[in-house]
């Protein structure tokens, strides 16, 4: 998503520039949808989403997959014990992870809905750890930041996580954060815009930008 629309200043005589690059894979029409495909869209419609979603616009392509991905993304959504604020803080902490606008959009708007602060939101997108946090949300913070940079846990982070959340609480966790990173993962391949005509809501961090010199 690199490019020349929007630019912000690096350092005397260079500047950043990036911009939004066309939608790969953009919604597909329903006359051109195979009859698998209208199958998969319209179980999501029927199920507790009540539409398709713009997440799943590409995954759409491939419809074996989509349809045991819209389940486990219903458990995730719906019927996950986490508590929702827990839920959607982890959300956030997998969108700014993977620099994902689409995600990044949703989820901060659902999450200040159930409770994440304003000031965890944006100290997660400048890539700092957040100065107030709940006992448990501090716990969720340390223990992805951790595994994003380790690609594991401590024993003492994961006793953390296990005392707050249980075995089950974890894995929910997990699962959470390895569902949004998958769709993550599919919308950048895609280059799936944002949502409500936001260009790009998520800066992305220094080393994901070019940098290039101002012209004199």
């Amino acid at each position: 998503m690199v490019g020349a629309k929007k630019t912000s200043t690096a350092r005397a005589g260079q500047e950043m520039r990036y911009t939004v690059l066309p939608d790969r894979m953009p919604p597909l029409k329903r006359a051109k949808m195979t009859a698998a495909q209208k199958a998969a869209a319209d179980a999501m419609i029927a199920g507790p989403r009540g539409f398709l979603t713009g997440s799943y616009q590409p995954i759409l392509r491939s419809p074996g997959l989509m349809r045991p991905l819209d389940q486990v993304g219903a458990y995730v959504r719906f019927k996950c014990k986490l508590e929702l604020r827990i839920n959607e803080m982890a959300a956030v902490m997998a969108a700014r992870h993977w620099t994902q606008q689409y995600e990044w959009e949703a989820h901060c708007r659902w999450g200040r809905k159930f409770g994440v602060k304003q000031s965890i939101i944006d100290a997660i997108a400048e890539g700092r750890r957040p100065e107030k946090m709940a006992g448990d949300e501090a716990v969720v913070y340390d223990f992805f930041t951790e595994l994003f940079a380790n690609k594991s846990v401590s024993d003492a982070t994961y006793a953390r996580a296990k005392a707050q959340f249980g075995e089950a609480g974890v894995i929910d966790l997990l699962g959470v954060v390895g569902y949004y990173t998958m769709l993550a993962m599919v919308m950048n391949v895609a280059r799936t815009p944002a949502q409500h005509g936001a260009v790009l809501p998520l800066t992305p961090m220094p080393q994901q930008m070019r940098i290039r010199k101002r012209a004199k």
